[in-house]
């Protein structure tokens, strides 16, 4: 019996959820998403839906983006991972036509160090509270930054704006695609997070997931993209009906939660990366 070691003093324990629009010609959505325990790695995808007009599914383009990002990191200890030079290299090996949002997040000691492109994301909460929400890019209103494959230097991954927070035990990092952050206001998120209780018959992420859904479906409330449509001079009433994507990761300390192989080939750490 071999016991994980670890190389950081904190570390995240992740679940997800993900939840598809219905588009019977797109049964697997344009979201994608994965977490790799063994390097701390959080990474989450939007692929740009306009491509439908022309037949592409950008959902292929962020699945295969996510993939690579994860064989990117799936030997690396923490600390060795650069987000953004995870992005270009899953970047530079993506092959699908298409394009997508991204973001990528890593921790390493107490350090979150990320690197995003677009409107895809995360908010880091303390104490019931927003304590960093990563910054959107966007050309304007419902036109985000994206990665494409493309004869332009500006589609590629150099456009990612990188960050670091310094986190603390107890931390809760919420990741998501636009299909959370614009049917959730901060202190929705924040409320949620606060009020969860661990028995519910619904992890954190899918309560998080199912309140965007209801929230995107409802138009007699206001949301953040009703909030964005209506400074952009344009009428939108209620929820973005969209893919969602949330991954809920919570920062411990490490060895709080021991994770073991029990095969006694010490490969648990390289099993440990999830992909979706």
């Amino acid at each position: 019996m071999a016991y994980a070691t670890s190389c950081r003093n904190l570390m995240m324990i992740a679940e997800s959820c993900y939840i598809p629009k219905e588009n019977k010609d797109k049964p697997a959505g344009e979201d994608a998403h994965f977490f790799c325990e063994s390097a701390q790695v959080i990474g989450v995808a939007d692929g740009v839906g306009g491509w439908a007009s022309r037949g592409i599914d950008a959902g292929e383009y962020a699945r295969e983006l996510m993939k690579n990002a994860e064989y990117e990191v799936k030997d690396y200890c923490p600390i060795d991972v650069e987000p953004k030079e995870v992005l270009r290299q899953a970047f530079l090996n993506t092959a699908a036509e298409g394009s997508s949002t991204a973001c990528i997040i890593s921790l390493a000691g107490n350090i979150l160090t990320a690197a995003n492109v677009g409107d895809s994301g995360f908010t880091v909460i303390r104490g019931g509270r927003t304590f960093y929400r990563s910054p959107v890019q966007q050309y304007g209103f419902n036109f985000p930054y994206q990665l494409q494959n493309s004869s332009s230097e500006d589609d590629g991954a150099e456009q990612a704006e990188e960050m670091t927070v310094e986190m603390e035990s107890g931390d809760v990092v919420v990741a998501g695609t636009d299909g959370l952050f614009d049917n959730l206001f901060p202190e929705d998120i924040e409320t949620i997070v606060r009020d969860y209780c661990s028995d519910s018959m619904l992890s954190l992420s899918e309560t998080l997931a199912t309140a965007a859904l209801e929230r995107s479906e409802d138009t007699t409330t206001v949301t953040p993209f009703e909030v964005a449509a209506y400074e952009a001079g344009k009428r939108h009433l209620g929820g973005k009906y969209d893919d969602i994507t949330v991954v809920v990761a919570r920062v411990v300390l490490a060895g709080s939660i021991s994770s073991y192989d029990n095969d006694d080939d010490g490969d648990d750490l390289m099993d440990l990366c999830i992909l979706v």
